[in-house]
């Protein structure tokens, strides 16, 4: 999959314009976000950061202000921090303060870099900088990755141009290019941010851990840079959020199956709750990592595919139709409820994956909750009457 750059239009023009009459005039200071002091104090800090962070070492002094310097080495608590974002756990707030950042020592002939503030991101960014000498922007993308954020348009051309406005980049280095990651591209509108920064937009490879060949090419960019692979292992680190977001419905559903075991005559019992947790499982996990190969286009038909199997799978090795202690309600509602489970658990991976695009996915929902909706209900109450009506 070969991502292109594209500028997005819709542009807030009024916005444009102040922010690029504070660069004219240098009064980019005139909040809170932005430095302490004159132009010519050196001690202010153009980024709101506390020295204290592990990721910091030292600090800059550059004309304008000082700069964080920052580590290109993870520590143990950063890579534990990734570890609780991909279970969703204080996913809204893992992010670093929006500004500008050196790798290394840089000068005013250094690179500049582009990147959103989610801290995944910096840190994904930052271990691939090792040897480097560079300065990175970071947008506040309100703690979203990049390819997110360029959809909901915070990594976007009012932004960039804000942030370069704020940390006075003209004033830091001699050159006019940022270097942006190739995943922002449709939240960047280029030629409004060279009109109104004067600052020249160079869209970098895909990934991180190209950075550096991509400089050392003279930031040329290989077709195999500009290619999205999405790998299986891409893939899996994506589903243990999956199956985090599924958990409270998950407990709601059998909190439900509790109380309705208070009073019925046929109990939920650990056939049922396999095959809850293997639905699940399925979507979240078996159908993410299977995706290339699995038939169909839909991520909820892949899903309901594989639930299918699943649902056919569980009823035949409890005897089913021939069993009497696995009725027809029971076998008819587990093949309507479980594929169509799996079927939405699967839907949900559309927002993490790159194979669809925002209009795919809103397509893809209308199409197929409705159905989803009524086969989960029917199936569902067909269960219910099984626990007090057996045929």
């Amino acid at each position: 999959m070969e991502i292109k750059a594209s500028n997005k239009s819709g542009i807030k023009v009024k916005e444009i314009k102040a922010i690029s009459r504070n660069l004219r005039t240098n009064s980019s200071c005139s909040d809170d976000s932005c430095c302490c002091g004159s132009k010519d104090n050196k001690t202010a800090q153009l980024t709101t950061y506390n020295i204290n962070d592990p990721f910091i070492t030292d600090e800059i002094v550059t004309d304008t202000g000082k700069v964080p310097q920052i580590s290109t080495k993870l520590m143990m608590s950063d890579k534990l921090g990734a570890l609780r974002v991909r279970f969703g756990i204080n996913r809204m707030d893992y992010k670093v303060n929006p500004g500008i950042y050196a790798i290394g020592t840089p000068n005013k002939e250094s690179l500049v870099l582009v990147t959103a503030n989610y801290k995944l991101t910096f840190d994904t960014l930052r271990k691939e900088l090792s040897g480097l000498n560079l300065w990175i922007v970071v947008l506040d993308t309100k703690g979203v990755n990049v390819w997110c954020a360029a959809g909901k348009g915070t990594f976007g051309t009012i932004e960039l141009i804000n942030r370069v406005s704020k940390t006075r980049l003209s004033e830091i280095v001699s050159h006019r290019t940022l270097i942006l990651p190739q995943l922002g591209a449709s939240g960047i509108s280029a030629h409004e941010v060279t009109k109104n920064t004067g600052f020249k937009v160079i869209y970098g490879p895909v990934r991180a851990a190209d950075i550096k060949t991509f400089i050392n090419l003279e930031l040329k960019a290989t077709k195999e840079m500009r290619t999205v692979k999405f790998t299986t292992l891409d893939r899996l680190k994506l589903t243990p959020i999956e199956i985090t977001n599924s958990l409270k419905p998950s407990i709601t559903i059998l909190a439900i199956m509790f109380l309705i075991n208070l009073i019925a005559v046929n109990k939920f019992g650990i056939t049922d709750f396999y095959s809850y947790i293997g639905t699940l499982l399925i979507g979240c996990l078996i159908t993410p990592v299977l995706l290339p190969w699995i038939p169909g286009r839909a991520f909820a038909l892949k899903g309901w595919t594989l639930g299918l199997l699943w649902a056919v799978f569980v009823v035949f090795i409890n005897g089913w139709p021939t069993s009497e202690s696995f009725g027809l309600l029971k076998g008819i509602g587990y093949l309507l409820a479980l594929p169509s489970a799996s079927a939405y658990f699967a839907m949900n991976f559309t927002g993490s994956s790159t194979y669809t695009s925002l209009s795919g996915v809103l397509k893809e929902m209308r199409a197929v909750i409705p159905p989803i909706v009524v086969t989960i209900s029917l199936g569902a109450l067909l269960l219910i009457v099984d626990c007090f009506i057996k045929i």
